[in-house]
């Protein structure tokens, strides 16, 4: 069997790479008794191999991907988790500023009185009330609206020009004049010393006591002291020098602040107990 030049080159290439690539199988260090066998059994049969006319083959090493396959990273995340949507508070439920009423994605309910939209189409109560879900055909034909009333039987939407409620929950009312009342209290100027003005009458006072410019008084204030005189109720003559009086009532006061103090103690050392 004649080969043609064109098929030799080939094989010619292959041998030559198998005999460049032989090394000496002797100069390895066996880590165990058994391959040392092994390896001088190689190296003697070897070249017999070589001039034989077996076919020749080549060891090559094959390199597997270290890594998943493309697209098997994102195979556990096609199933999120749900984001939670929907109505949060039912209709006539009662509800604080701030409190979220409806999330959505999209605009499926719009903000009507007393509530806002947040930038994730969240609707959300802005005043203390009860939750009102209605439609407003004035407003809109076909949009749907969730709002807030203050009181339980209150309706949505609330008619045309009719008073609203305003912020604190109040409601617009025409205000009152403002009466100004006569106070109690009696003040003496410079001209009316020695007269009595205000609604104390001259002669609820002691006559023929001077009064001096600037001096007040109330009609309450009077009336107790009117009352004590009557009951024969004194007070004591106030001594400007008298130091052992003020030393007494220095050492009264000092008694019942300890005593407070140790009234408080015995609370604090009883709730201590009780826990």
């Amino acid at each position: 069997m004649v080969l043609q030049p064109r098929l030799l080159t080939p094989l010619r290439a292959l041998g030559g790479a198998i005999t460049r690539s032989q090394t000496p199988i002797t100069r390895l260090v066996p880590t165990q008794p058994s391959q040392s066998i092994l390896l001088r059994t190689l190296s003697a049969t070897t070249p017999s191999l070589l001039k034989s006319n077996l076919p020749r083959f080549t060891i090559s090493q094959v390199r597997h991907a270290s890594h998943s396959a493309q697209g098997a990273a994102n195979r556990h995340s096609r199933d999120p988790a749900g984001k939670r949507l929907g109505a949060k508070r039912t209709g006539g439920e009662y509800v604080v500023p701030g409190c979220i009423i409806f999330r959505q994605r999209g605009t499926k309910w719009f903000p009507g009185e007393n509530c806002a939209m947040g930038r994730d189409h969240t609707i959300y109560a802005t005043e203390a009330g009860y939750v009102r879900y209605y439609l407003d055909p004035q407003r809109h034909s076909e949009r749907k609206y969730i709002g807030i009333v203050f009181e339980k039987e209150g309706t949505l939407p609330t008619p045309r020009n009719a008073p609203t409620r305003r912020k604190l929950n109040r409601v617009s009312v025409p205000m009152l004049p403002v009466v100004e009342e006569q106070p109690d209290l009696t003040v003496v100027s410079g001209d009316n010393t020695g007269t009595v003005v205000g609604t104390v009458g001259a002669e609820q006072l002691a006559i023929g006591k001077q009064l001096r410019p600037g001096y007040m008084w109330r009609e309450a204030n009077w009336q107790i002291g009117r009352a004590a005189e009557n009951a024969g109720i004194t007070a004591k003559p106030h001594k400007r020098n008298n130091r052992w009086l003020a030393w007494r009532k220095r050492q009264a006061r000092a008694a019942r602040v300890a005593e407070m103090k140790s009234l408080r103690k015995k609370k604090k050392a009883s709730k201590k107990a009780k826990r």
